[in-house]
């Protein structure tokens, strides 16, 4: 060892001893603190523990062990409140690293800095706008398929061979990549039969012999490894062997050897010209040096920063030179720095050679990148683009947006490039049309949308298919697409195709490709929406191209794909009729090129018969043959889909069409008898489905066969299965013939204990399976059987399955009744019923409180022994501290209360509405609510006479309610009032009355139509009680209020008052407010004159003359509005006094009402042509063609249009009254127009 070794080992040895000499000073110092305490404070602590030890817990509460094993039972005196827990540090190589949870933090910080904080809340409420975010893996497969790639005239997509071709070689990957997975699964699992040579364990005596440190297998090298090794020159590395200690020094730090991480990393023998280009391979390469520039190129493991060509550092040494930041400061600049002086200019030593060659630093190891560490950096070309599209808020040419997402820049950055559209050719104008309207339809405000989606709609051909399509197509493929988006990107494509048309026919498949996944969506409207436009793409582009379309997909490798062009195919047959597809069904479905085409047939029948329902009966033989040779087919998933797809076209032409169902029943009865698993399961219900369309005897014989088969069933784990045995069951219970015994004696114990079990009650949709098939059992085989068999469940410890037990007994005795329940059943139906609802959770729906409702009623007055049980029960409830509770509780009273009604109980409703009356003060809405819907429920049974409290001492208390925000105590609360105004208006006061009046006015503007509609009728009961002048007054007055709505609604008021009191007591006050100079009051007056007509039916008769100056007056008025209002008037009266003998008032009121025909506002013209249909059916149609035979032939086109519109309506309504009013022509030479037969006189 020489002594530069030496000297570093003895310096290592005096710092280690430094630093254990500093740990026993802090130590010592730690003490001395802890002894500097007060005096005999640890003695108070042990004596407190002690005292806690001795203390006798409830073992069977906290348990037998130490109630405080595992904390820490006293405080260390020398540590720090702050301090937080240790962190394990690891204590690298180079130094001391940051603990590994420090740096998962940062690595995922940046990551983490774009997630939206409020992602995972809106999720846990159900609400998640990107629609990427909640596909399946299955659905996110769309994302794998592309759209066809343009042609270069623009024209469209892909050709059909060249789909066809892309489609085989698509299949032939698949078919390849199958095949070597299942020859690496083959050999793997040879090798694990086998053995392996990694396996072979080292002996026991070589590893005594080593040095005794702890080794894993594989750490030994195989022999033959060895010697491969020992053939090839190696060069040595410190990685190559473990650290060791010299003998002798066993504290002395091992050597370091000189390494190739010390060095200047070359860039290889071969590589001395920084100019020449590399080779991708060869000898040429140190592979001992760090690999950098042409090492990477020729495809080395260790990653650099990018490749590096010579030229490319060749042009970064002259970058680095150039820049003026690099070079050295001439004499000039640093004579105007420093000081001339004090100063002295050094001359360079004679030796000093300057180094011009910086771009030997540029091969050195690369560093980290910077851009995701701490510190400076430069602000990339994306940061900078994320940036400016979080400025961009108006766009040229579209105006101010609401939002811009740096996604939008992919497809609309060209509206931003600022470039001068004079200079663009014509297309490249029209495509930038198209991208803003785009744009604001996508981004833009509900008012923009709307002017863009109908400006895209009149303009889709002018701007072209492809301007239109290629933007709306990519952006349904985006991946942050939002169901908002998406829905008005859809709209918009299916407004272009409207319009299109033929034009639309090269792009067929790319549509297709973007709607085809919508099909499979969750969303029904998406759904919807898909079968939309794709139908709108079939009877534009015709069968020939969607068929060439889809036909390269039919037999594709991905189930997917097949699965999405299956649905398609379906939309495009009942789009295009049936029978039109009809035989490429049959061919697709009978290929024996590949039997995905086949799988793909029978899917398509099977959608084409959910989708036509009925529309199949006249092709129902023919999609038949088309699966019926998949049944006996070598692949079951053929042969599924063919049961499937018959099962589907008999429950679509049920009851009808069992004849054409014949040539399968054999193949099918087979299938049942020989299948397993998946496949029995679409068999039967295949038979279960078909069985009922037979008649009587033979349905009977086949259910019973089938039943043997689904009752062996009942015990399989496969939920597809049960899920349609369940189906098939209550098929084959319900087909006529099946004797009861059957049912009560082989199905129902074995159904009861397999499907009645707490796990069915986890999955709300098998759930409701179970209780439907049950309640089937019931009405075939009886339902006191079945109540028998649940009564036990009413009482499990599940609430879940509890509900589903009182849902499936309240619809057996709701249907079936309970007259073969004798008493000991009903005794226990009750005691399970009761135990239900006492046990009844704070968050139970409301299914569950109307199930109970229904068993009550059931019972009827058999339910008297069980009222004062029921009663103290909800008593109870309704002074529970849980809002819930008392919600639940007053929601029962609704049901009890018919039911103590007919039980004879009204003392007892009585002594709850006296409860319920004194809850009022309740201050959740819902339970307020709950309550009020209760007590009118009560006031409905026994009568406001019997009513305790007395309604006097109620409707006070209701007014204030009035006045409550909620909607639902807002309705239940006003159907109240108006109960009390119609029944037991006398009894109330009539200033209590005209406060609800002014508290009703408020709730005629309430967003929900129920309340607004109450309201409305609630003031026609007060008026009848207190008399209509105080109340018209209210009304009339609120006419000059500046909201529409509460207008609207005050004139439907004053026309239900009117009907209430007899509408001379209003229409005097109506026509005096005509005269106020306002015009929100004259057309507040005229609505509720056309309201009031509309109520009063042929009573109009005797007021048509008294308001025939008003009107006409309102005729011939500047406003366009007063003009509307009246001519709804004149529909509405003239419909009421048609056959009453009012022509001449009716005839002086149509000759004020035509010149208004030329009206271009639609609601104006709408409302004068009801108008004039209705003067029609009063005056009679020959009038009305008198008057419109003036114009009929006028010069003038917009003149001719509106009167033969007008013509064409009374055509259509009258044609044979309008013959004998025909004008006489004269017989020309060749035609004869004179008809004898009219001037005959009988």
């Amino acid at each position: 060892m020489d002594s530069d070794t030496k000297a570093q080992l003895e310096a290592e040895r005096r710092k280690r001893q430094q630093l254990k000499t500093s740990a026993a000073a802090m130590e010592a110092n730690s003490a001395k603190n802890n002894d500097m305490q007060a005096p005999g404070s640890n003695d108070k602590m042990a004596e407190n523990n002690n005292d806690l030890s001795t203390l006798k817990y409830d073992t069977e509460l906290y348990g037998s062990g130490d109630k405080y094993a595992g904390y820490d039972r006293s405080i260390d005196a020398g540590g720090s409140s702050n301090d937080v827990a240790s962190v394990s540090v690891t204590k690298g190589r180079f130094g001391i690293t940051a603990p590994r949870e420090f740096i998962d933090e940062l690595q995922t910080a940046e990551h983490d800095a774009d997630e939206d904080p409020f992602k995972e809340i809106l999720r846990m409420r159900g609400i998640n706008r990107v629609i990427a975010d909640r596909e399946s893996d299955y659905q996110k497969r769309r994302h794998a398929r592309k759209l066809s790639n343009e042609r270069e005239d623009g024209s469209g997509g892909s050709s059909y061979a060249e789909r066809v071709r892309a489609v085989q070689l698509e299949s032939e990957e698949a078919e390849l990549v199958a095949k070597i997975r299942k020859a690496e699964a083959s050999s793997s699992s040879g090798k694990q039969a086998g053995g392996s040579k990694w396996d072979v364990e080292t002996p026991a005596h070589q590893v005594e012999a080593q040095t005794p440190q702890r080794r894993k297998r594989w750490d030994q090298t195989p022999a033959d490894v060895h010697s491969a090794v020992a053939m090839t020159p190696q060069r040595r590395s410190r990685w190559d062997e473990t650290p060791r200690v010299a003998i002798g020094a066993v504290d002395e730090t091992p050597k370091r050897t000189r390494s190739r991480w010390d060095e200047t990393p070359v860039m290889g023998k071969a590589a001395s010209d920084f100019g020449a280009t590399p080779a991708a391979g060869g000898a040429a390469i140190d592979y001992g040096a760090t690999p950098v520039g042409r090492e990477m190129a020729a495809g080395m493991a260790t990653p650099a920063a990018g490749r590096i060509t010579g030229a490319l550092v060749q042009q970064q040494s002259i970058d680095t030179v150039a820049d003026p930041r690099n070079q050295y400061q001439t004499d000039e600049e640093l004579d105007a720095l420093l000081p001339s002086e004090g100063y002295e200019v050094m001359e360079a030593p004679v030796s000093y050679v300057a180094i011009r060659t910086p771009a030997r630093k540029l091969t050195s190891t690369p560093a980290a990148d910077s851009s995701g560490g701490a510190g400076f950096r430069m602000e990339s070309e994306a940061d900078a683009r994320a940036e400016m599209v979080e400025d961009i808020r108006e766009v040229p040419g579209v105006g101010a947006l609401p939002f811009f997402r740096e996604e939008d820049m992919q497809v609309f950055g060209r509206l931003l490039d600022g470039q001068d559209e004079t200079e663009l050719d014509a297309e490249a104008r029209r495509e930038r049309q198209a991208l803003r309207l785009i744009l604001k339809i996508k981004n833009g405000t509900q008012t923009q949308r709307k002017a863009a989606m109908r400006q895209l709609g009149a303009r889709a051909c002018e701007l072209g298919p492809a301007a239109v399509l290629n933007p709306v197509l990519g952006l349904l493929m985006a991946a942050g697409l939002e169901d908002q988006e998406r829905h008005v990107l859809v709209k918009a494509a299916d407004r272009a195709l409207q319009r299109l048309g033929a034009q639309a026919r090269p792009f067929v498949h790319r549509i297709l490709v973007v709607v085809e996944p919508l099909l499979i969506d969750e969303d029904r409207h998406a759904r919807a929406e898909a079968r939309e436009v794709i139908s709108n793409v079939s009877k534009a582009a015709g069968l020939a191209a969607m068929l060439a379309a889809l036909r390269p997909d039919v037999d594709h490798a991905d189930e997917y794909v097949r699965n999405t062009t299956a649905r398609a195919l379906a939309v495009v047959a009942v789009a295009l009729g049936v029978a039109a597809a009809l035989p490429f069904l049959r061919a697709v479905g009978r290929s024996r090129r590949a039997w995905q085409a086949r799988q793909t047939g029978a899917r398509a029948v099977r959608h084409t018969a959910e989708l036509a329902r009925a529309g199949v009966l006249p092709h129902l033989r023919g999609l038949v043959d088309c699966v019926g040779e998949g049944l006996g087919d070598e692949q079951q998933a053929v042969r599924s889909a063919a049961a499937l797809a018959l099962a589907a076209l008999a429950e679509a032409a049920a009851p009808y069409g069992i004849e054409a169902f014949d040539s399968v029943l054999k193949p099918l009865w087979l299938g049942v008898r020989r299948q397993r698993g998946r496949g029995l399961a679409a068999f039967l219900k295949a038979v279960g489905f078909i069985v009922p369309l037979m008649d009587a005897e033979h349905a009977a014989h086949y259910a019973r066969e089938a039943l043997r088969v689904v009752v062996r069933e009942f015990q399989s784990p496969d939920v597809h299965m049960r899920a349609v045995v369940l189906r098939v069951v209550q098929q084959c219970v319900a087909t006529p013939g099946v004797p009861p015994s059957l049912v009560r004696d082989d199905v129902l114990p074995d159904f009861v204990r397999c499907f009645w079990a707490r796990r069915a009650a986890l999955d709300r949709r098998h759930a409701r399976h179970v209780v439907d098939a049950t309640v089937s059992l019931a009405a075939a085989g009886g339902g006191a059987p079945v109540v028998e068999r649940l009564v036990a469940h009413l009482k499990d410890e599940s609430a879940a399955h509890r509900a589903m037990a009182v849902d499936a007994v309240a619809r057996t005795v709701g249907e079936l009744g309970v007259a073969d329940i004798d008493a000991r059943l009903e005794e226990l139906l009750m005691d399970g019923v009761l135990y239900a609802f006492q046990e009844l959770p704070a968050d139970a729906e409301r299914s569950e409180l109307d199930a109970l409702g229904a068993v009550l009623r059931a019972l009827g007055s058999r339910a008297a022994p069980y009222l004062q049980q029921i009663a103290s029960a909800l008593l109870w409830r309704l002074n529970n501290p849980s809002p819930a509770v008392r919600q639940q509780a007053a929601a029962l009273v609704a049901h009890v209360a018919p039911v103590a009604h007919v039980c004879d109980g009204d003392d007892l409703l009585a002594r709850i509405a006296t409860v319920l009356f004194e809850c009022l003060g309740e201050e959740f809405p819902d339970v307020l609510a709950a309550l009020l819907t209760a007590l009118r429920a009560i006031v409905d049974v026994i009568g406001l006479p019997a009513m305790q409290p007395p309604v006097a001492d109620l409707l006070p208390r209701l007014a204030p309610i009035l006045k409550n925000r909620h909607e639902r105590v807002q309705e239940a609360c006003i159907d109240l009032v108006g109960r009390i105004a119609d029944r037991a208006a006398d009894r109330v006061p009539a200033r209590e009355w005209m406060r609800c009046c002014f508290s009703l006015l408020d709730l005629l503007r309430a967003h929900r139509k129920p309340v607004r509609r109450a309201a409305v009728a609630t003031f026609g009961f007060i008026a009848r009680a207190i008399g209509p002048q105080d109340v018209l007054a209210t009304l009339l007055n609120n006419l000059r209020v500046q909201d529409r709505q509460n207008r609207v609604c005050t004139t439907v008021a004053i026309a239900i008052v009117a009907e209430s009191c007899a509408p001379f007591t209003v229409l005097p006050a109506l026509m005096n407010e005509y005269r106020v100079p306002e015009l929100n009051v004259q057309n507040g007056v005229l609505k509720a004159l056309a309201f009031l007509f509309e109520y009063i039916g042929d009573a109009a008769r005797d007021y048509v003359d008294a308001v025939a100056p008003l009107l006409a007056d309102a005729l011939v008025d500047r406003d366009l509005v007063h003009r509307q209002q009246a001519a709804s008037i004149i529909k509405h009266l003239a419909l009421a006094v048609a056959g009453h003998a009012c022509d001449r008032p009716m005839l002086h009121l149509l000759n004020h009402l035509w010149p208004n025909i030329f009206e271009t506002s639609p609601h104006a013209i709408c409302a004068v042509l009801e108008a004039i249909e209705s003067c029609r059916a009063c005056l009679g149609p020959a009038r009305i063609l008198l008057y419109t035979l003036q114009g009929l032939f006028h010069p003038a086109r917009a003149v001719r249009e509106v009167y033969w519109r007008i013509f064409n309506m009374s055509y259509i309504a009258a044609q044979p009254a309008l013959v004998a009013f025909y004008p006489r022509i004269e017989d020309s030479a060749p035609n004869t127009y004179c008809r004898y037969e009219l001037d005959y006189v009988l």
